[in-house]
């Protein structure tokens, strides 16, 4: 009988770590699940059910939670346990096997996916360019005896097409702009899972349920509900949010944005108390949605078809023709999130000092004996404990609801390079803080904003100033006279 085909994968959004065959004669095709956590809009499922159909052998998806990664806590936990609650749920309907794991202690999982891989006909993953991601997978790369995949599903222009790291937006607009007026590259599929047509797994092999908790279909569905936190060895001070994660919600929040705030977004996202951002952010970074559902859902409330596109520019407007609104929006989507991309994709040093503009690393250290007005302890910043209102409300705002509203994030990492001893310091601070509480810490995007801060895609200003040099200056003052934020810093004190 001839397999059945599903819409291949491009080629520039795969990439084979090992050298070793794919086995045909394998138990499964193994989907492991590490940063692309939701089953809509996802090349790495989509590649795991192609190769799953190709070989006509069972498609076996395992998602887990490690507990001893850097900045693990209960925040984080609560968001990946949702997903992985709306995913369990959706995957058990279909021909797929779902399979969960929850650490409850440090290296409690050794084994467990190299053990899954050892059965596996071959293993696709997510190509995540950020955090453990890439460390992970050069690790296990050449220590696996089974072939491995990773696939690209984190943007718009797949991270493989550009031959060069951006260094500022305009040019990364540009070079943008002339890839989608080419043509808008091939988004995944909707639903992969629908095109699923090979049998069902009729058991896992004794040895995962033997020596590992591995929960399977219903059984982890719930088990996962039953899940304590206080039962798990991560960081219990960093509360969860009000905010649930996973999928399903994820998608209210894109309905929500659409409907009530798309046509306000310009204006509103820099105003404090108006809070008119996107919030799509953290479920971007967990992969409960996808970008390219984003898109989708934007072009569809705008009414917007290829053929409207105006010939590239490298303007923020005036390129996608959907409105100042939606066009506001856009430049975010599709230009500052995809930068990042490039930037951790191609660079290993991303988050570190010396992967600063030359220009600006040389201003910093210029000025870096430069006397501080005050300086502050990070335990100090961590609680709000500083002269000035509205930066502690913003960084309250950070502990309490894991996030900062969009323009505040910049002067709250203004104030730390002026608060700190040295410019490497308050970069390590920003890091600190922002990856602790932020629910879309640890992400290409975060680290664009906490560099941005230090000069990454700007450019030199003057005049000269103490301890910032030429880097772009901004001050508390400046902000609440642009902004209104009495209310903000009233609800954040």
């Amino acid at each position: 009988m001839k397999p059945k085909t599903i819409a291949p994968v491009p080629a520039v959004r795969t990439r084979s770590l090992n050298h070793w065959p794919i086995n045909p004669s394998g138990k499964f095709v193994l989907y492991w699940m590490t940063a692309f956590r939701r089953t809509r809009f996802n090349f790495s499922l989509q590649r795991a059910v192609e190769l799953s159909n190709h070989l006509n052998r069972p498609l076996v998806v395992f998602e887990a939670i490690r507990c001893n990664g850097k900045w693990m806590c209960d925040r984080f936990h609560r968001f990946l346990l949702d997903g992985m609650l709306d995913n369990a749920a959706t995957i058990q309907k279909t021909n797929a096997t779902y399979c969960g794991y929850v650490e409850t202690r440090a290296n409690e999982a050794k084994g467990l996916v190299e053990t899954f891989s050892s059965h596996a006909c071959v293993v696709v993953s997510d190509d995540f360019p950020c955090f453990f991601h890439p460390a992970l997978f050069q690790k296990i790369a050449s220590v696996w005896k089974c072939a491995l995949e990773l696939v690209d599903s984190n943007t718009i222009i797949p991270m493989r097409t550009a031959d060069k790291t951006f260094t500022v937006a305009h040019s990364y607009r540009r070079y943008m702009q002339k890839e989608v007026y080419k043509g808008l590259p091939d988004f995944p599929m909707e639903n992969p899972l629908a095109e699923l047509h090979s049998p069902k797994l009729d058991a896992l092999p004794a040895e995962l349920k033997a020596k590992w908790r591995v929960w399977e279909n219903q059984a982890a569905s719930k088990e996962l509900k039953s899940v304590s936190l206080d039962s798990i060895a991560i960081d219990h001070s960093v509360p969860i949010c009000v905010e649930r994660g996973g999928p399903v919600e994820a998608g209210k929040v894109l309905s929500r944005f659409v409907e009530e705030r798309l046509n306000d977004y310009a204006e509103a996202r820099n105003e404090p108390e108006k809070q008119g951002s996107s919030w799509l952010s953290p479920y971007l970074h967990f992969g409960h949605i996808s970008p390219h559902e984003v898109f989708q859902r934007t072009a569809m409330a705008t009414k917007w078809t290829p053929e409207k596109l105006e010939k590239p520019n490298g303007k923020m407007t005036g390129f996608w023709n959907m409105g100042g609104d939606a066009e506001a929006f856009m430049d975010q989507l599709m230009t500052w999130r995809e930068i990042g991309f490039n930037m951790c994709w191609r660079e290993r040093n991303y988050d570190r000092f010396e992967s600063l503009p030359a220009w600006a690393q040389k201003t910093l250290d210029d000025h870096a004996a430069d006397t501080r007005p005050i300086v502050y302890e990070l335990s100090q910043l961590e609680a709000s404990k500083t002269h000035d209102p509205l930066w502690n409300a913003a960084q309250f705002q950070l502990v309490r609801e894991g996030r900062i509203h969009n323009y505040l994030r910049m002067l709250w990492g203004k104030k730390i390079l002026q608060w700190t001893e040295s410019p490497r310091e308050a970069l390590q601070v920003m890091i600190q803080l922002n990856n602790k509480y932020a629910l879309d810490g640890r992400d290409p995007n975060s680290y664009s904003g906490i560099f941005w801060v230090l000069g990454r895609y700007d450019r030199a200003w003057g005049p000269e100033r103490p301890i910032f040099g030429k880097i772009r200056y901004m001050t508390s003052e400046s902000t609440q006279s642009k902004y209104r934020v009495k209310q903000y810093i009233k609800m954040y004190s």
